[in-house]
């Protein structure tokens, strides 16, 4: 066996496990790391502004490539507190990153030495494990056991905090001795195939509400080919988007309070039974449960045992990974209809489709400032399936669910539980670090574009070009919609007087983006007239190619808008026109 530091070993694993990028910011608890990963080689580090940024990298990261798992890095003390809104983020929406801390000397733990925090319990309630790790002779199998928990039943992230002595400890360690270990998954039976093909058989207007679950696992051909066996028609959940093509007629819809297309939401409630595969039934995406189980039957595949049953009880719940449950609800499937058991669907899904083809929403609007649905009118002409998006909260975020289009996994990534403002950047760059051939755009409203603005000088240090859409009206456009019910509009607005611009340079909306972008080293481009929106996001894209940084496009849109929401399914209010087509 060969002697090395602790710290060496953890390194050589984290590559052994498909580790090769690290996004972090160094420091002195931390440096033993940062010096064996320079010595070893073989993972690149993305030096980040600021810590929560590096963790909300990693989990784009994550997100864009089945398989991987992104790598966050930072000292000890306040790095570890930076990065507890992404675990929590990460946690929330079942996304394995692996966070490591710097530490103080194990003598000094519990001795308020300087920038030493107990971050193993700050950690625990949004991890799936924390750990400090006080002797170097169990760096190895901690490592180990980080990485068969971030990828067993349920996914989610992992803290590592480790003393800077420890990381120093020599070891007995061989790297060809090691092996990963298999995940723990469980898996749908026979049985319980055999019995879910039936029920869904038994329904007259069944839905298949496909979850986050079957995109993290890999499983949307298979959901696509279940659903083109069965004739059931597709709703996708927000963290589901994408794991059936928005053009294919079996996909008939998203659904929910806000986040919804409006033929989504009525194909739901002409429905009497429901599949849920992955899902977690957020309330976001049912509203009120009286409203959302009414006449209905259900059945929950989930990979947590605990998951089943947590917001209501379905009449069949089936515990098992979405890979191994598709594959038997398959075979199952074929079964029938080589008996010609399978019931004929053509109807039910001839039905939805019309609702799909005819209850729209108005995108196409010529007004100035610019109203923003016609942001997302032009986005769709510009961008193809194979566009990436990335959004994290707001009426922006919202109302591009509702207007833009999604043809491939993995291709919407979205915070969904947690919903941190901030989010977009970062996550936006990782999923751009993970598949630079992938074109990603990523969609903020200018609070969450504002709230770790610095990243976008990583991106441009790093060259990891992307283009962000920047809709911009200086306001807390959602918080201003719930103030409505409390008959107010208070602290809200974010447009002043810019003593270094004038007012015609950026409409008086306060912050100077563009300038601010390009003082990072991006580039920007700002756009008044919606005849120029078009233009400029084509532009955008000359310019990313040119540059190889991330280009910024600022549309200065009306202030105040309504979102189409509401307090349940059935009661979205369509503040803005909608268009009934006739057939």
């Amino acid at each position: 066996m060969a002697k090395m530091r602790a710290i060496e070993a953890a390194v050589q694993i984290l590559k052994k496990e498909g580790v090769s990028v690290a996004f972090g910011v160094p420091g002195a608890a931390i440096n033993p790391f940062y010096a064996a990963m320079k010595t070893l080689g073989g993972i690149e580090h993305i030096i980040c502004r600021h810590v929560e940024g590096a963790s909300h990298m990693a989990e784009g990261y994550t997100r864009a490539k089945v398989g991987n798992i992104g790598l966050c890095v930072g000292t000890s003390g306040p790095a570890g507190t930076d990065m507890i809104t992404g675990l929590y983020a990460a946690m929330a929406d079942s996304i394995p990153i692996l966070c490591l801390t710097g530490q103080a000397p194990v003598a000094k733990l519990d001795k308020e030495d300087f920038q030493a925090v107990d971050i193993e319990a700050i950690s625990k309630p949004v991890t799936k494990m924390s750990k400090t790790i006080r002797d170097g002779g169990q760096m190895p199998g901690y490592f180990q056991r980080a990485f068969f928990e971030m990828r067993s039943g349920r996914p989610g992230p992992v803290l590592l905090d480790l003393p800077v002595d420890v990381q120093m400890q020599e070891i007995e360690f061989d790297i060809d001795l090691y092996e990963p270990m298999t995940p723990s998954k469980p898996s749908a039976t026979r049985a319980q195939a055999e019995r879910a093909l039936q029920m869904l058989n038994d329904a007259e207007k069944p839905v298949i509400v496909s979850g986050g679950g079957v995109l993290s696992a890999g499983a949307a051909p298979l959901l696509q080919e279940l659903a083109e066996i069965t004739g059931v028609p597709v709703i996708p959940t927000l963290r589901g988007w994408g794991s059936i093509p928005d053009s294919h007629e079996l996909m008939i819809g998203k659904m929910g309070m806000q986040c919804n297309n409006r033929y989504g939401n009525a194909n739901f409630l002409e429905s009497d039974f429901v599949f849920g595969i992955g899902n977690r039934f957020a309330n976001r995406h049912t509203g009120q449960l009286d409203t959302y189980r009414k006449g209905r039957k259900f059945i929950h595949v989930d990979i947590e045992p605990t998951q089943i049953g947590r917001i209501f009880s379905p009449d069949l719940g089936i515990i098992s990974d979405t890979v191994p449950a598709l594959e038997r609800f398959i075979e199952v499937a074929k079964e029938m209809k080589e008996k010609g058991e399978l019931k004929d669907r053509s109807a039910w899904v001839a039905e939805c489709n019309k609702r799909k083809r005819t209850m729209l929403r108005r995108t196409d609007f010529n007004d100035t400032p610019i109203k923003q649905q016609r942001v997302f009118h032009e986005m769709n002409n510009v961008f193809d399936g194979d566009t990436r998006y990335v959004a994290t909260i707001g009426n922006t975020q919202i109302q591009a669910t509702q207007m833009l289009h999604v043809e491939r996994p993995l291709h919407w990534i979205n915070a969904t539980q947690a919903g941190p403002l901030g989010w977009t950047m970062p996550a936006a760059i990782g999923a751009a670090k993970a598949e630079p051939e992938k074109e990603v755009v990523a969609i903020s409203g200018d609070y969450d574009f504002q709230f770790l603005l610095e990243e976008l000088a990583v991106a441009a240090q790093h060259n990891i070009p992307y283009i962000h859409v920047l809709v911009n009206n200086a306001y807390l456009g959602l918080i201003r919609m719930s103030q409505m019910a409390f008959k107010m509009d208070h602290c809200l607005d974010l447009g002043f007087k810019n003593v270094n611009v004038d007012e015609n340079v950026n409409g008086g909306y306060g912050v100077d983006f563009k300038s601010v972008a390009e003082g990072l080293g991006c580039k920007a481009i700002r756009v008044f007239d919606p005849a120029e929106i078009e233009p400029a996001l084509r532009k955008a894209r000359e310019l990313r190619d040119e540059f190889r940084v991330p280009v910024v496009v600022e549309f200065i849109v009306e202030r105040k808008l309504n979102v189409s929401m509401g307090p349940d399914i059935d009661k979205v209010n369509e503040w803005e026109e909608v268009i009934d087509l006739e057939e």
